[in-house]
């Protein structure tokens, strides 16, 4: 069975758990650090989306629902949260501990630090600044369970593409509203992991968790989110009221 080449075990944890999309395997929420609050998810046609405010930042919080260890594999945009390269289920990714939480805040830049992930224009994502927009608006997580055999070594890490400065990631909020959105690589903050080794079950995912999100007025423009009708409008309301 191949071994996933690094791991990393995360040392933050998350509390964070509401509006979860949710798996067999594990729980999976998309959290507005900006606003502070988990973004609802809305299902449309078997599929499960959020709404993103271009600028704000976010993180993926992600609950073990297992009493054994799980490997979570997560891509945004198509790229591979850990190493940057264009995500494959068999890439590096996070081991959760049994019933354990982890939040990733951004593109791991070191075992002590990422760039912050925050909603974007689509010119301005990670995913087209590195010439890759196709699959922009999308969380992965693809789930694997530990071989029940030893672990064996794995290799080097793969460091992301180049920082941006959070005065870079403000312009983001100046983002048209009808273009769709993406995920910028924003500020550099401090965020520890360390390595381990783990032994996939299986040579595909057991359970794959996506969400996708997009802008308010794109969601409802995709029927996704539906407005409240709007009421009638009245010629003759009433009396004049004080201003």
């Amino acid at each position: 069975m191949t071994i996933t080449k690094l791991v990393f075990a995360a040392l933050a944890l998350c509390a964070c758990t509401q509006a979860p999309a949710a798996g067999r395997l594990a729980e999976v929420n998309v959290y507005d650090r900006s606003d502070g609050r988990s973004l609802p998810v809305y299902w449309h046609q078997g599929r499960a989306y959020v709404v993103g405010k271009p600028g704000n930042e976010y993180r993926i919080a992600v609950r073990n629902r297992q009493g054994a260890d799980l490997l979570a594999v997560m891509s945004v945009d198509g790229v591979n949260v850990i190493t940057g390269e264009t995500a494959h289920p068999m890439q590096s990714g996070y081991m959760l501990g049994p019933r354990g939480r982890l939040e990733v805040k951004g593109w791991r830049k070191s075992l002590a630090r990422t760039a912050a992930f925050y909603f974007t224009e689509l010119g301005d994502s990670y995913a087209a600044r590195t010439g890759r927009p196709d699959n922009v608006g999308v969380i992965g997580v693809a789930l694997f369970r530990r071989k029940a055999e030893p672990p064996q070594p794995f290799s080097g890490i793969s460091p992301a593409p180049a920082e941006r400065s959070a005065a870079d990631a403000g312009k983001a909020a100046e983002a048209q509203a009808a273009a769709p959105l993406g995920t910028g690589h924003g500020r550099v903050e401090t965020s520890y992991a360390r390595h381990v080794a783990f032994e996939r079950a299986t040579a595909t995912p057991e359970e794959t968790v996506v969400i996708r999100y997009d802008s308010y007025r794109n969601l409802v423009a995709l029927g996704v989110i539906r407005e409240a009708p709007r009421s009638d409008p009245r010629p003759f309301p009433g009396f004049v009221p004080d201003a």
